[in-house]
């Protein structure tokens, strides 16, 4: 286990970003979030996985709270799981978390512009609702692809502009608004950068807590919602030839 000291020597370069706000810090570790959101898109990334191969060393990019170490523990057996954050408070949460189920994960304090990992050196990336905070999207995404070995996954799972401009999202968090991509968007932005993205390996959920009203009106009134949208979420499993 990587201690507070440890990450002190093991930090890179740190490049702009949108600090979130108090709230979205809460929010991350709560019990909704884990449940509603965490877990909902690794259910949907592991269903778009078309091949079951060995994980042995995994990136959690964004790690926050550490909250996915023990899901991506139970699902993909890693031999070695590391966890990268941009906050040095988020990156002690994580620690005390993967502590608390006896989990052994290296936290390393970086942007996911900058990776301190070597090239080819990783199986899997997993990149859960961390994109929409990142200034340099461009550069992220090509860091993603130098460090994956050949045949490695990116399991990717993202709010998109229509999400992240709505009203509730605005009044609540913090993001870049000016870097926020539509799922087209992400998709040929994961693409250019020399990913393979099959179409059977995307999902566009529409979650209640995705929508400006929250799902209400189809909940509580028994609206549907409408079939033609922009949609707010995009999940999809990249892969790096």
């Amino acid at each position: 286990m990587v201690t507070l000291e440890d990450l002190g020597r093991k930090q890179g370069p740190v490049a702009p970003h949108v600090r979130e706000s108090p709230f979205g810090i809460w929010f991350l570790g709560t019990e909704t979030w884990t449940i509603h959101v965490l877990r909902r898109a690794l259910d949907d990334l592991e269903r778009l996985m078309k091949v079951r191969r060995s994980h042995p060393i995994i990136v959690d990019v964004g790690c926050g709270w550490g909250r996915s170490f023990k899901l991506l523990s139970e699902r993909f057996g890693p031999r070695h799981l590391i966890g990268v954050d941009i906050e040095p408070a988020m990156l002690t949460a994580s620690a005390e978390e993967a502590a608390q189920h006896g989990l052994a994960v290296e936290l390393r304090q970086a942007t996911s512009a900058q990776l301190p990992l070597e090239d080819r050196s990783v199986d899997m990336i997993f990149c859960h609702q961390t994109f929409h905070h990142l200034v340099d999207q461009d550069g992220a995404i090509a860091e993603f692809h130098r460090v994956l070995k050949p045949g490695g996954q990116l399991l990717f799972a993202e709010s998109t502009r229509a999400y992240i401009h709505s009203w509730i999202i605005r009044l609540l968090f913090r993001h870049p608004m000016e870097v926020q991509k539509s799922a087209g968007e992400y998709l040929a932005l994961i693409r250019r950068a020399g990913f393979v993205v099959d179409a059977d390996a995307i999902s566009f959920p529409y979650h209640w807590w995705s929508r400006a009203d929250l799902g209400i009106a189809e909940r509580v009134f028994g609206i549907a919602p409408p079939a033609e949208r922009e949609e707010t979420l995009i999940n999809l499993v990249a892969v790096r030839w």
